[in-house]
């Protein structure tokens, strides 16, 4: 080794194994019959000597070729090969950083970011993922587009935000129409347990993303390390130990007695509301409807809302009525599926058909009941009909939610809500299909064209879930320890209506003391209020859709409900922004005409 920077004999050991064995530290320690500790320890003191920071991976690169052409010299590795290795690992890509503007969030994101640009990457500044102003939901979706990896650092916070949720739509939506595939998308949970609750949303999102946990600065080389193999398609990419993969993603919390919960807990006003849950306000008389008409043979329940007004928390009460009194169950959420899925009739009824016989434990037979002769309708009958529920010996009761993602693929829609029909009509004359119970949740009308005779929007039980009124609110400020008068209650529904998700944030916060009554209903229109995140994804939806954005700003910038035209209504409702009345619509609530009066007219 060169003058007083020579190694140790130990140093050398750990660098060698390091970098002319690409082994990582637990291998290291492994073979060294020591601790990954004493070996990281040894490579601080490598990267002492030749006066570098061990984040410093530009510099550090140079001082891999620098000793192991030294280590060639003295022939102790392969001439020529590991110095060709070690300078094959040039890096080039754009990597956005998203994160919280908080600790140790912003000291990594830094860490991070220079570690990447001193290997060649160019990183987008990681403060314009967090700055909120003028274009800022175009700020964002531009930065995605011109990226090839998009570094998620996660924090319990994120698991609700409703801007992360809707960053991540984007990136996997850039996924499915570049034949790159990219941006790549890695996740790094910063103090944030792979078991802690997150929504149903971003759960499904982070699926297949690649994730770690990181839990001191310990952590922090290790995960820089697996993160450039990961961007430069090295194998072995992420501790196995540490992937928070599909076999190990929970589906759902338990309750003490084994039964199925939402994903968000109690006391949060995020998300579905746990079955267990006391902050559930039933909305008589649809649960008990709903309850007596589930367990009638081929029975079809529709819960129609817009976002976030509860229909998935009735639907998983209505699945759980009927599991309780001996039905089969199975839970699909269209969300789940990959946008490819709807490109094609074919696939996406396997994979319908796959999916629903996996929840039910039952081996995949799809190529036993499938025959080319016969259409991909026929075939999905016939596995129904000939094997799924025949292999039942109790009824099945099937949920089915987000079915407006089916609404965005006319190719697709028309067969498959006519094949939905079908099965509810088969009921009505073959005992077979009296074993299937369906309970369809979607979010607005339904806008496109339909032969009236093969829709399932046109029977069975319609339910449409009202916002919560005054006395409710009142009950739901009593379960959060507030003992409010109808006075309180009244300023909080001028604000917030009776929407029930922006109703319970405000009484979950004003509880915890986080906020007062009159401070909240001051700064929720504003960047620095409790809603600035739920606000947000809305203007960036809308301003993704210029036609919608421009509807919306003539909505809020009248005194008086306005007539749009039924499309954009219809899809204005099935966001939540506006309520519809008759052939006119006016905004849902005070808080939504304030914000976006504001940013729309202001050109967001």
């Amino acid at each position: 080794m060169a003058h007083s920077r020579e190694l140790s004999p130990e140093q050398e050991e750990v660098f060698l194994l390091r970098f002319a064995e690409n082994l990582d530290y637990e291998q290291i320690a492994t073979q060294l019959q020591t601790s990954p500790g004493a070996c990281l320890k040894r490579m601080g003191q490598v990267y002492n000597k030749f006066g570098i920071s061990g984040l410093n991976r530009g510099k550090e690169n140079r001082l891999r070729i620098f000793l192991i052409q030294e280590l060639e010299h003295r022939g102790i590795v392969e001439p020529g090969k590991n110095v060709a290795q070690a300078q094959s690992i040039t890096h080039s890509g754009k990597v956005l950083i998203t994160y919280r503007s908080q600790e140790p969030d912003n000291t990594l994101a830094r860490q991070f970011s220079a570690a990447l640009s001193d290997l060649g990457y160019e990183v987008f500044p990681a403060e314009e993922s967090i700055k909120v102003g003028k274009n800022w939901p175009q700020r964002i979706q531009s930065l995605l587009e011109r990226s090839d990896f998009l570094l998620l650092l996660l924090c319990p916070q994120s698991a609700f935000s409703d801007m992360l949720i809707e960053e991540l739509r984007q990136a996997k939506e850039m996924q499915d129409s570049r034949p790159d595939g990219q941006p790549k998308i890695v996740a790094i949970r910063v103090n944030f347990p792979f078991n802690s609750p997150i929504s149903y949303d971003l759960r499904s999102y982070l699926q297949t993303v690649p994730q770690r946990e990181w839990n001191s600065e310990a952590d922090t080389q290790n995960i820089l390390q697996e993160i450039l193999n990961l961007m430069a398609g090295t194998e072995h990419l992420i501790d196995s130990s540490a992937i928070l993969d599909k076999a190990s993603l929970p589906t759902a919390w338990e309750s003490s007695d084994g039964r199925p919960l939402p994903v968000a807990s109690p006391e949060l006003p995020e998300g579905q509301v746990d079955l267990a849950s006391n902050f559930y306000v039933e909305r008589p008389p649809i649960e008990s409807r709903c309850y007596e008409m589930i367990l009638q043979p081929g029975a079809l329940i529709r819960v129609k809302a817009p976002r976030q007004m509860g229909k998935t928390s009735l639907m998983a009460r209505i699945v759980q009525y009927a599991g309780d009194r001996g039905c089969r169950t199975v839970t699909l959420s269209f969300h789940l599926a990959e946008k490819a899925i709807f490109k094609d009739l074919e696939q996406f009824l396997r994979w319908f058909c796959a999916y629903v016989g996996l929840e039910l434990q039952l081996p995949n037979k799809l190529d036993d009941y499938w025959d080319d002769i016969f259409g991909s309708k026929v075939n999905c009958k016939a596995y129904f009909e000939k094997y799924l529920l025949p292999e039942l010996d109790r009824p099945l009761v099937l949920g089915l939610d987000e079915v407006d993602r089916v609404f965005l693929h006319p190719e697709i829609a028309d067969d498959f809500f006519g094949l939905l029909r079908a099965w509810h009509e088969e009921s009505k004359k073959r005992d077979i299909w009296k074993k299937l119970r369906l309970v369809v949740v979607h979010s607005t009308e339904v806008y496109i064209p339909l032969d009236i005779n093969q829709s399932p929007f046109n029977v069975g039980l319609p339910i449409e879930l009202p916002e919560f009124y005054s006395e409710q609110v009142q009950e739901l400020a009593r379960r959060y320890g507030l003992n409010w008068d109808i006075t309180s209650v009244k300023q909080l529904m001028e604000m917030m209506g009776g929407h029930p998700f922006l109703v319970r944030v405000a009484l979950y916060h004003i509880a915890r003391k986080d906020t007062t009554l009159a401070e909240l209903l001051r700064s929720a229109p504003t960047e620095s209020g409790l809603y600035a995140d739920h606000l947000r994804r809305h203007l960036w939806n809308l301003q993704q859709h210029p036609e919608l954005a421009t509807a919306m700003r003539e909505v809020v910038s009248s005194s008086h409900s306005v007539k749009l035209e039924a499309i954009l209504a219809f899809k204005l409702h099935s966001m939540g922004l506006v309520n519809l009345q008759g052939n006119e619509v006016k905004p849902r609530c005070n808080l939504y005409r304030l914000y976006f009066r504001e940013r729309l007219e202001n050109g967001g």
